[in-house]
């Protein structure tokens, strides 16, 4: 079991992809794609989800960044001020094969400033996070501003994630690919 840590789940993006539907309320296997992300993140002293509040499976708090649409830097810098823990994981709310393993690895890998999942062709998921939260609050998080850009300039280091753990709903084809996988 990893140190305490916070959690930001981002569940405000527009979903162009997918006709502008909220990806994280798609239905797979009888569950919200989202309640399946806050069971990855349930060890989380507090998680803060930022989008628009609706119910879920688990006590969340809910916030929304500004301007609503600004991005998920702004996401981000919405939930730090309820976050309490020295360490916070962020996390996209359309993941749903996250699991808790996978976000104890990131937070146990924890150093410098963060660790960040690494998927199998050596790409940063900067959407899938441990941080320490005072890294975050000083690295300049605004409405706009790209992650690569703003969370790259941070000292962090890549964590290579198990096959399957990034996937998230962005297509159509994402979401049949997530049902297999959590059929299996």
């Amino acid at each position: 079991m990893s140190r305490p840590y916070g959690a930001i789940v981002l569940a405000g993006g527009t979903s162009r992809r997918l006709g502008g539907i909220d990806k994280t309320a798609l239905i797979v296997r009888d569950r919200p794609v989202l309640d399946y992300v806050l069971d990855a993140v349930a060890p989380a002293g507090t998680v803060v989800v930022v989008g628009s509040a609706r119910p879920t499976s688990r006590p969340v708090v809910w916030c929304r960044e500004d301007p609503p649409g600004g991005g998920p830097a702004a996401a981000i810098a919405a939930a730090l001020p309820y976050v309490t823990t020295q360490d916070v994981v962020v996390v996209a709310g359309d993941q749903p094969l996250l699991t808790t393993d996978v976000v104890d690895l990131l937070v146990t890998s924890l150093a410098a400033d963060g660790a960040i999942g690494v998927d199998a062709d050596g790409r940063p998921q900067w959407l899938l996070g441990a941080w320490r939260t005072s890294a975050l609050a000083r690295c300049g998080l605004t409405a706009g501003a790209s992650l690569r850009d703003t969370l790259g300039g941070l000292k962090w280091i890549g964590v290579p994630l198990p096959a399957g753990a990034a996937i998230d709903c962005d297509t159509p084809d994402d979401v049949r690919r997530i049902e297999g996988s959590l059929r299996s």
